[in-house]
């Protein structure tokens, strides 16, 4: 079990875990997580943490459909900075206790503000990172808001 998937136990969410085999070849954490569970895309999030305001380690978590991008402006307006980037690698690794490619909004060391995505709202479940690379975890976005204490804010170019 990973931090993520015992944080939704211990909060008796409602979750179904997906597991697959990952492909270190693979381009794409997200994408992959798609074809291997045979999901939707539109069903399928991506955990992205960026830096506020040219300070490495002033983050935020970004939660987006897996073939979005980021809008950095939008989401440094939506946690109320003036300018944002992608967080460090390292730093992303060493704040969370998870690895790239398997970061989870759930269960993280430090707790970040979250965003997710305004397209999630309306989702019955939606499908994240559960901590590991080939691991995910599905359950209602209004639940991983609560969980994460996560707002949705548009984060992508409609």
């Amino acid at each position: 079990m990973t931090p993520a998937i015992n944080l939704a136990k211990k909060k008796k969410i409602t979750h179904v875990v997906h597991q697959y085999h990952h492909d270190p070849r693979h381009e794409s954490y997200g994408l992959e997580a798609v074809e291997a569970l045979g999901q939707d895309p539109e069903s399928v999030f991506k955990t992205l943490l960026f830096s506020l305001n040219g300070e490495p380690k002033n983050l935020a978590v970004a939660i987006i459909p897996v073939e979005e991008k980021l809008n950095l402006k939008l989401a440094a307006k939506a946690a109320g900075g003036k300018k944002a980037e992608m967080a460090d690698k390292e730093i992303a690794q060493k704040t969370t206790g998870y690895v790239l490619g398997g970061i989870s909004p759930l269960g993280q060391k430090k707790a970040l503000p979250t965003f997710i995505h305004v397209s999630a709202e309306a989702r019955e479940t939606m499908c994240v990172s559960a901590g590991k690379r080939g691991l995910e975890i599905e359950l209602a976005p209004h639940d991983l808001a609560a969980l994460t204490r996560g707002q949705f804010a548009n984060l992508c170019e409609a």
